[in-house]
């Protein structure tokens, strides 16, 4: 039996400007499990975590989370409701230290001895650099050490779903095993999780459930595995093989 979803999307448009991109997206994140948005390049993959966040409104149809309407809604408010968000570009504060960082995103503290300190240990079993380099700027930090920090953000604080865009692109092979070793953990402890991934290396060890978009549309929807086992179906929605990235 799978479990309900956490958020729902259901016949939704949106347009950025002239332009239509997300052309009546249908999906489910069943909760406490990984969902990967895959397709390619401009298939829409960005503006629907965009527009979850309500940083783009939709022009039409319904975003549920948790049974609760959350489309019209502004960002702040949908944050509150207990989702997170780690965009392409990251969006940590350069001139501001890894601590700071860390702060900031902790919607129950106010400077760092008010940090869940269990929580706090965890994050940095996870990503240890961000203990090294806690008193650093993080501009200064490396692009892998950046990324570590985007996510440590969202995930400071237990959150009911985290939505994660391309958290791997441009990083080496190295920093990719360690983040998809960290996402691992959090899927371990039930988090809810939505993907959006180029490196099928990574949708393969993650991903419980997929989505693939093409054309601002969802226009496949299953498991995960059945997907990595299926060539052909990959050749025919993303037109690549998963086996050609292992």
């Amino acid at each position: 039996m799978n479990p309900a979803p956490v958020l729902s999307l259901a016949g939704v448009h949106t347009h950025i400007g002239a332009y239509h991109i997300l052309h009546g997206v249908d999906l489910e994140v069943p909760e406490g499990q990984v969902t990967m948005l895959l397709g390619r390049n401009g298939a829409g993959k960005t503006t629907t975590l965009r527009t979850i966040m309500g940083l783009v409104p939709p022009s039409r149809g319904e975003i549920m989370f948790r049974g609760e309407p959350v489309h019209g809604r502004e960002t702040p408010d949908i944050a509150q409701r207990g989702i997170a968000y780690v965009p392409e570009t990251m969006a940590i504060f350069t001139d501001l230290t890894v601590q700071e960082n860390i702060v900031l995103a902790a919607r129950g503290a106010r400077h760092a001895g008010e940090l869940d300190r269990a929580r706090l240990d965890w994050v940095f079993g996870l990503f240890p650099a961000l203990k090294k380099f806690w008193l650093y700027p993080a501009g200064k930090l490396s692009g892998g050490q950046k990324q570590m920090l985007a996510v440590a953000r969202a995930i400071v604080e237990p959150r009911a779903l985290i939505l994660i865009d391309e958290p791997s692109k441009g990083l080496a092979p190295a920093i990719v095993h360690n983040l998809i070793s960290a996402l691992r953990e959090l899927k371990a402890q039930k988090t809810t999780i939505l993907l959006v991934e180029q490196n099928f290396q990574m949708a393969r060890a993650l991903g419980d459930t997929v989505a693939v978009m093409d054309d601002g549309r969802v226009v496949h929807r299953g498991a995960m595995a059945e997907l990595a086992d299926d060539e052909a179906l990959q050749q025919r929605l993303l037109g690549l093989s998963l086996g050609a990235h292992q």
